[in-house]
């Protein structure tokens, strides 16, 4: 089994043709290893921008990559992804999250029509193998590269972040630390159609509390100190895009407030819970 971690950089760039921005491809870079991490090649190439003719000034300073180099250097989107697809054939494809594949699919959209990545046969999420192996995983702030590598005590030359064979290198650095075969190999999945169904499904906050897909016997709590399910006191009502009422327990009759957060992904809805003790009445000064 051939792992090939893959890394783009990208420039934001309007087109015309489909009236919004695209994140155009503008850096493919790749690290080829063996099922045990012994490097076997690498992947490094500039693609030349056709949908945008000029590098924001944020790109430049991010990745130093100047509009001379691209263009002198770079080859056409066609050209940079057939070497890649026959580099990568039957490898394993490995992303830090998954924003790298999704640019790729909006890219080969744009170019060919067609969303499906030829190269892209089996997958792994590396961000999502680290937060679990580091035990770190947290829905609201994903684990960035430097973070985990700064976890891993990895020396990185900052000058070296965002670019793309560098960060590919950077991420193999992390992978090495903490990689398990076993474990490693539940994280790879077939890219099949319900792979992009689920990577292109766009999770949503519910915020109508009628809404079908609600189990309404999931809404209560439990008292901290007593351990026994308290009484609700008000009705639901939403804010920021929660849903908040009060609640008083029966039996040491400590009233708080309870915090539902419901989010719609593509396996389900989550339910997270939180409570909020009263806040005392302010006295008059």
């Amino acid at each position: 089994m051939d792992i090939i971690i893959l890394d783009l950089e990208w420039n934001g760039s309007y087109s015309k043709k489909v009236h919004h921005y695209v994140n155009e491809i503008i850096e493919i870079g790749a690290v080829k290893v063996d099922e045990n991490l012994e490097k076997k090649d690498t992947f490094s190439m500039l693609v030349k921008p056709e949908i945008g003719k000029k590098l924001s000034s944020h790109i430049v300073s991010l990745t130093h990559i100047d509009n001379k180099e691209l263009f002198e250097c770079g080859v056409s989107f066609k050209e940079a992804t057939e070497k890649f697809t026959e580099f990568a054939r039957g490898s394993v494809i490995l992303t830090w999250g998954t924003s790298d594949v999704l640019t790729l699919m909006d890219n080969y959209n744009f170019f060919t029509g067609d969303s499906e990545i030829p190269f892209l046969k089996r997958y792994c999420n590396l961000q999502e193998y680290c937060e679990y192996m580091l035990d770190v995983h947290n829905p609201a702030s994903q684990l960035g590269l430097q973070t985990c590598a700064d976890m891993l005590s990895i020396e990185n030359d900052e000058e070296d972040l965002h670019r793309a064979y560098a960060d590919a290198i950077l991420s193999l650095k992390c992978l090495k630390k903490i990689y398990n075969k076993k474990k490693f190999e539940k994280y790879i999945s077939k890219a099949d159609d319900e792979f992009y169904r689920r990577i292109t499904f766009k999770n949503k906050q519910i915020t109508d509390i009628n809404n079908p897909l609600v189990d309404k016997s999931q809404l209560y709590f439990i008292c901290d100190d007593c351990g026994i399910r308290v009484e609700q006191l008000t009705h639901f009502k939403v804010k920021n895009k929660n849903f908040v009422a009060k609640f008083r327990c029966p039996k040491c009759r400590k009233q708080f407030n309870g915090r539902v957060s419901m989010r719609l992904k593509f396996d389900g809805i989550t339910i997270k819970k939180k409570t909020f003790l009263n806040e005392p009445p302010k006295l008059p000064d």
